[in-house]
């Protein structure tokens, strides 16, 4: 059914199939893949009486289940109590990354690029406008990365270019000769430019003229673009769709639950059947207070449809949703079934599968993306004097390393915690870790953000206490 979809879905062949494909990943994530179907489910014949196939209608009900998984890892990578910490041997590097990314609120950035990354891509875009520093989610479909020959790793030039209304345009402040036609729009990246080129009518042959008004001196040295594969598994500049191995069975679901429906409607008012002779003159009105009259040989039945058909239904939807979250790697934990409150590693165990999934998502947009977002801000501090809430600072070193602390997937209970306790404390005395790398371990549960300052309160208050004692 997935194809039969696709196939009727507006197609534009100017655009490449890379960008037809993302496009239709996106209309499933956000809910909008049935929109082009021409009729609505209950429609079962056109007005000249044809036949309408379930293909041509859109389904009645509509369950997400993708965009309820995509929802459910980003959750585990990106939300308040998930988000990563900055750590860095220079203190003052980790002072200033955790105060960027506060001011920028990193964390709705980056859950807002898990949710469009899922597709295969996304990439982020990182300005500094009056020295504050913001960083912008951009979608790919539209988006073409090239990488230096010599550093495979990085990027030397990204174009955008996509097809816009003249009334759009005209709107933004832009001269066009003809609101209701449709021009090409550009923007290109380089290392030291943000290129704008004037809009160019579709089917015009003239190559773009740069917008000069528009066009931006960065003056970074690098693209200020990060570009960020979704998962292992994709081709080309795009990973592997977090949701792909489960788009039929998903569709299917919405068709059956439509069907199922369908027929709850049609069993609460069946249709009449009735055998001639019938005896019957006028409109029949149907209702327990109306008595039906046929002939001695008429007759007249009800078609209902049985209560197992739609369980049925229930039942194989049930199966379906399994398969599909199986093959996703989704939650499939279901609370009814929890007598007792779980400890986290017993949440753990219970969500291996959702787990594994956004542990995979960690390496992408984790320790690829936001160290490489920080790494960028770190040498853009290099070139502008940044302004962190409220304060100037000074040149950071750009060479200094940067990793990430991330908090355990499910906050411990209070026996997990007090496990934990005891070991830190055996470790410790023991002289086999550090005080401050216990705190390391503590930091995340206990919301400590800066585990040297909170070492040295610790220290302090030990010194005061033996001072009076």
């Amino acid at each position: 059914m997935y194809r039969t979809i696709c196939d009727l879905l507006p197609d534009d062949a100017e655009y490449s199939e890379r960008t037809r494909q993302l496009s239709i990943y996106q209309k499933l994530l956000d809910g909008s893949f049935y929109d082009a179907l021409p009729y609505e489910f209950h429609e079962e014949r056109t007005l000249a009486g044809e036949y309408i196939p379930l293909r041509q209608r859109r389904p009645s009900v509509r369950y997400g289940l993708a965009r309820l998984v995509v929802e459910d890892s980003v959750a585990l990578l990106f939300s308040e109590g998930h988000f990563p910490a900055f750590d860095s041997p220079d203190p003052v590097v980790r002072d200033v990354l955790t105060a960027v990314a506060r001011e920028v609120r990193l964390n709705a950035v980056m859950v807002e690029a898990g949710l469009r990354g899922s597709i295969g891509s996304v990439a982020l875009l990182l300005r500094v406008l009056r020295g504050r520093v913001f960083v912008d989610v951009l979608d790919t479909p539209y988006l073409w990365p090239q990488w230096a020959a010599d550093r495979p790793d990085t990027l030397c030039r990204v174009v955008e270019r996509y097809k816009v209304r003249g009334a759009e345009l005209a709107a933004q402040g832009y001269a066009v000769a003809d609101t209701g036609a449709a021009y090409w729009f550009q923007r290109v990246w380089d290392e030291e430019f943000e290129r704008w080129y004037e809009p160019l009518a579709v089917g015009s042959t003239g190559a773009p003229v740069e917008d000069t008004a528009r066009t931006v001196r960065h003056g970074l040295g690098f693209v200020p673009l990060i570009w960020v594969k979704n998962l292992p598994g994709g081709t080309g500049v795009d990973g592997a769709c977090t949701f792909r191995s489960a788009i039929d069975t998903s569709i299917e679901i919405d068709y059956q639950l439509s069907q199922a429906g369908r027929g709850l409607k049609y069993s609460s008012d069946p249709t009449l059947l009735i055998r001639e002779p019938a005896g019957i003159d006028g409109n029949m009105v149907r209702g327990a207070a109306n008595a039906l009259v046929v002939s001695e040989k008429g007759d007249a039945k009800l078609l209902e449809i049985g209560g197992t058909a739609s369980q049925a239904v229930i039942d194989y939807v049930r199966i379906l949703r399994e398969l599909a979250l199986e093959s996703l790697h989704g939650n499939r934990a279901e609370a009814n079934r929890m007598t007792a409150p779980a400890s986290g590693r017993a949440l753990q165990l219970m969500n291996q599968g959702l787990l594994w999934l956004a542990d995979n998502l960690r390496v992408s947009y984790g320790e690829c993306a936001l160290v490489s977002l920080a790494k960028m801000i770190l040498a853009a501090s290099q070139v502008y004097a940044l302004r962190v809430e409220g304060r100037v600072l000074p040149p950071l070193s750009a060479t200094a390393p940067v990793s990430l602390r991330w908090p355990d997937w499910y906050p411990d209970d209070a026996l997990d915690g007090q496990r934990t306790a005891e070991t830190l404390i055996s470790l410790v005395a023991a002289g086999q870790m550090s005080r401050e790398t216990a705190m390391r371990v503590l930091a995340a549960n206990y919301d400590i953000e800066d585990v040297a300052a909170e070492v040295a309160r610790i220290e302090a208050e030990r010194s005061k206490a033996e001072g009076a004692g």
